[in-house]
C-alpha cells in the first residue's frame, strides 16, 4: 500500500521542504495549511501523484476533523507530521517576558503548538482504530527551546513545545498496539520563516559561531529526520525526541 502522509503547517518553510521529500520519496502527500490556496498550489506542485492539499486550523476541533475526512477520501493516512507551530514575539522582535504576557499571546500559543498537536494526533489514532494501518507513524515537534529554556523564544512558546514532549512519550505509549510508532523532532536553529522572526539579517555568523557544527540548520536538514523517523528502518523506534541541532544542545 502507498503511503499516504498529511503535514501540518505544510504550505511554507519547513513542512513545505517536507512535503517535497516525502513527495521525491514516492509518498502521497496531504499538504494541510491554513491557506487552502497555498496548500493546493503546493500539492499541485509535488513530483508524483495521489497529493492533495486542504485547509486546515490545528488548533480547532471541527476544522481538524472535517480536514482528515477530506484527507481519507482517498484512502487511509498511514503517517502524521504535526509541524504546524507559531511563535509570536513583542514589536521589538524579542521574547516578552513572563510579566509582561498577555493571556491572549500566552493561549494563542498553547492552542496551536500543544492543544493542535493534540487534536491531530487523537483524530489519527481514531481513524487507526477503526481502520488499522501497517507501520503507522506519527512525529511531533517540540524544539531545543523547550530542553535549554531558550533564548529568543517565549515563555509560551517553550512551555508548549516542552508539552509536546510529554505528548509525544503519552501517544507513543498509547499508540503502540496499534502498531503506530511516535517520536518528536527537536530542531535548534534552523533557517526558516520562525528563526527569521528573532534573527536579524548580518546576525547569523553570530548565531552560528554558538553551534559547534558552525552552521546554521537548513530545512533540508529537518525534514531528513523526519523522514527517517516515517521510515520503515524507525520501527522499533518509538517516544524519542531527536535532536537537530548541529552540536548546540548535546543530551
Amino acid at each position: 500500500m502507498k503511503r499516504r502522509i498529511l503535514v501540518t503547517g505544510g504550505a511554507r518553510g519547513i513542512g513545505a521542504v517536507i512535503a517535497q521529500r516525502l513527495a521525491d520519496e514516492g509518498v502521497a502527500v496531504v499538504v494541510a495549511d491554513l491557506d487552502a490556496d497555498k496548500s493546493a498550489d503546493l500539492a499541485g506542485s509535488l513530483p508524483g501523484s495521489g497529493h492533495s492539499g486542504l485547509a486546515m486550523d490545528v488548533g480547532d476541533e471541527a476544522s481538524v476533523a472535517r480536514g482528515f475526512e477530506r484527507a481519507e477520501d482517498a484512502g487511509p493516512l498511514t503517517g502524521l507530521v504535526c509541524n504546524a507551530g507559531v511563535l509570536l514575539l513583542g514589536e521589538d522582535g524579542q521574547r516578552t517576558p513572563i510579566a509582561d504576557m498577555e493571556m491572549d499571546d500566552w493561549e494563542r500559543t498553547h492552542r496551536v503548538n500543544l492543544t493542535g498537536t493534540f487534536l491531530s494526533i487523537r483524530e489519527f489514532l481514531r481513524r487507526r482504530h477503526a481502520a488499522p494501518v501497517s507501520n503507522g507513524r506519527i512525529v511531533t515537534f517540540t524544539s531545543s527551546a523547550a530542553q535549554l529554556g531558550g533564548f529568543r523564544s517565549s515563555s509560551s512558546y517553550i512551555s508548549s513545545k516542552a508539552g509536546v514532549i510529554g505528548l509525544t512519550k503519552a501517544t507513543a505509549r498509547e499508540a503502540a498496539p496499534l502498531g503506530v510508532t511516535c517520536n518528536a523532532v527537536a530542531p535548534g536553529l534552523i533557517d526558516a520563516p520562525m528563526l527569521r522572526l528573532s534573527l536579524a539579517e548580518g546576525d547569523e555568523a553570530a548565531a552560528a559561531a554558538n553551534i559547534p557544527l558552525g552552521r546554521i540548520g537548513q530545512p533540508e536538514d529537518v525534514a531528513a529526520a523526519v523522514s527517517y523517523l516515517l521510515s520503515e528502518g524507525a520501527s522499533y523506534v518509538t517516544g524519542s525526541v531527536i535532536d537537530v541541532n548541529g552540536g548546540y544542545r548535546m543530551q
